[in-house]
């Protein structure tokens, strides 16, 4: 059964609804650019996540940044920025879901590698001045070759309810992760859309 990760979690209220969903992970933002940034509303936040994984996001944070989600229940840590696989050895690799956002349809393969070792590895498209939640698609041939590579790949970037059912038979990635495409608006989560969502998903395990 493929894996949901729903990011971009701001409000306490989508948190509590989902927890009613068959959610595998929920995503918080801890990027101050973002219109998704939750600031200091994590440890509540996290507090109200039931069954889900909760994993903390972060572009190109200080070692300090990520121990203190960890210590505030982060189950993992998402790395959407330029950090080395030293910083990734350092927090602890299982721990880590790598974001590679894919430029021109392109990807590099051995930066790939360097992160072989890590929980797994998320796809998204390359947007300029727009890291995740870009509600655009990349190629899928190329998550494709990642995953037949053996990779564990969260498949991002532009899928919704309407489009899942074809991104989960093209890529058969290990999750899909989702931000933008249940939204109302950056940051507010649409029941309606999270309906459809799983109601598209029920039809894969039918």
């Amino acid at each position: 059964m493929i894996k949901v990760k729903i990011c971009g979690l701001k409000k306490k209220e989508d948190v509590e609804f989902l927890n009613n969903f068959p959610v595998d992970y929920m995503g918080f933002i801890m990027y101050p650019k973002s219109p998704r940034y939750v600031n200091n509303e994590l440890k509540e936040l996290l507090s109200l996540v039931k069954k889900a994984k909760k994993v903390v996001v972060f572009v190109n944070p200080s070692y300090e940044e990520v121990k203190n989600a960890l210590d505030l229940g982060a189950d993992f840590i998402q790395l959407h920025g330029e950090e080395t696989p030293e910083f990734g050895e350092k927090i602890g690799f299982k721990k880590i879901i790598k974001a590679f956002r894919v430029k021109e349809n392109r990807i590099d393969f051995k930066e790939l590698s360097f992160w072989k070792n890590a929980y797994a590895i998320l796809l998204d498209t390359y947007v300029k001045g727009i890291l995740g939640g870009t509600g655009k698609t990349f190629n899928w041939d190329i998550a494709k070759r990642i995953v037949s590579s053996g990779y564990k790949v969260f498949l991002a970037g532009g899928i919704d309810p309407d489009n899942v059912l074809n991104a989960v038979k093209e890529v058969s990635p290990y999750a899909i992760d989702i931000a933008s495409g249940v939204e109302l608006y950056p940051g507010k989560k649409d029941p309606e859309k999270i309906n459809r969502l799983f109601n598209s998903l029920k039809l894969i395990s039918s």
